[in-house]
């Protein structure tokens, strides 16, 4: 079985977590976005997994080399010349996906994480006998997206409405897909979309069908969305109560805390946190709703809340990172400065205090 993953562009809304790697590779809880879709295809037999990427394609096929060893899977790319939108991918990498098994292949947003139900798909997608399946989530205000108009018995297409005014149902694109290959046919290699020109046709024909989601759902393409995005995947690892999750007196709700990382006196670490390979936390230190990448050092009696610091970053002593503060790679912020919000590119060095959202350049 083959998956294709949609890499997409330059990740701007990440940045400046995306100036030093591909939007695919920031980590999130501890390991590269990407590599929770890969571990979840290869758990349910997938075999070939085809990345459509247009930027940075050297870098990502680093990567993958790296994780076809690894996993034991092949990993290819197609690259993209010009930006091909959602479907156009599905076009330019048709001969790899399309083989003699026939089988359905999948296709995914790469900023989706999720419990990724993919075995229940398949047997869904078998089921209905139709030419396409899509995953969908339930959200509070259908209104700010795309509202997938479905059968509630069945699970049969009717229609997408885009931001509905009035309330039409509350089932979102989730952005997993199960695909039959004659569903190639209808591409065409052109700057294409997968959600507005090729599934409404496929609708239209009574074809497609939708699986609601179960679990928890996120997009984490933005900074906000991946701190929350953080909190929805540690919960989740609770309520499967994985060994993953850190214990300790310093440890307060849900911790992800990498085996090598070392940690102070009486520092309070959670909720919501993960922190990466080889960091130092200081004595003294209060962390809660953060993502704290590889190799960073927070100094004593430091605080971070509801922020994202990049890799190899310092934070100095008595220094306060919050409101959705993003440092980059390499960033290092003095003792006794505040930044409330700031957004600092990397290899900088803060030494004034950030009282006001703002980018550092």
């Amino acid at each position: 079985m083959k998956a294709l993953i949609l890499v997409g562009g330059f990740g701007t809304r990440l940045r400046p977590l995306t100036l030093s790697v591909p939007k695919p590779l920031v980590d999130f809880a501890n390991k590269p976005m990407i590599l929770h879709q890969i571990e979840a295809l290869k758990a349910i037999g997938v075999t070939e997994v085809v990345l459509a990427i247009n930027y940075q394609p050297k870098i990502m096929q680093n990567f993958l080399k790296e994780f076809e060893k690894k996993l034991d899977l092949k990993i290819t790319c197609s690259q993209e010349t010009e930006p091909l939108g959602t479907a156009g991918p599905l076009a330019l990498a048709r001969d790899v996906l399309r083989d003699d098994s026939g089988e359905p292949f999948f296709v995914l947003n790469s900023d989706v994480i999720c419990d990724y139900p993919l075995k229940e798909m398949i047997e869904f997608h078998k089921s209905h006998g139709g030419e396409a399946s899509i995953m969908v989530t339930k959200v509070d205000e259908p209104s700010k997206y795309g509202v997938v108009v479905m059968e509630e018995v069945t699970g049969r297409v009717e229609k997408f409405v885009e931001k509905p005014k009035v309330f039409v149902g509350n089932k979102i694109n989730a952005g997993i897909y199960l695909l039959n290959p004659s569903v190639l046919d209808r591409i065409q290699l052109r700057p294409t979309s997968i959600e507005k020109e090729v599934f409404p046709c496929i609708a239209a024909e009574k074809k497609l069908h939708a699986m609601v989601l179960p679990g928890f759902w996120m997009d984490i393409g933005q900074p906000r969305d991946y701190i929350k995005g953080l909190r929805l995947y540690l919960d989740s690892l609770r309520k499967k109560s994985s060994p993953d999750l850190a214990v300790g007196r310093h440890i307060l709700g849900n911790v992800l805390l990498d085996e090598s990382a070392v940690i102070g006196d009486g520092c309070l670490i959670g909720p919501d946190v993960a922190i990466g390979p080889g960091c130092v936390i200081e004595s003294g230190v209060r962390l809660s709703r953060c993502s704290i990448m590889r190799g960073v050092r927070i100094k004593k009696h430091a605080c971070i809340s509801s922020s994202i610091v990049g890799w190899h970053s310092t934070v100095g002593r008595w220094a306060r990172v919050e409101n959705m503060s993003i440092l980059g790679e390499d960033v290092h912020v003095g003792d006794e400065v505040y930044s409330n919000g700031g957004v600092v590119l990397p290899h900088k060095e803060i030494q004034s205090s950030i009282l006001e959202p703002e980018i550092v350049m």
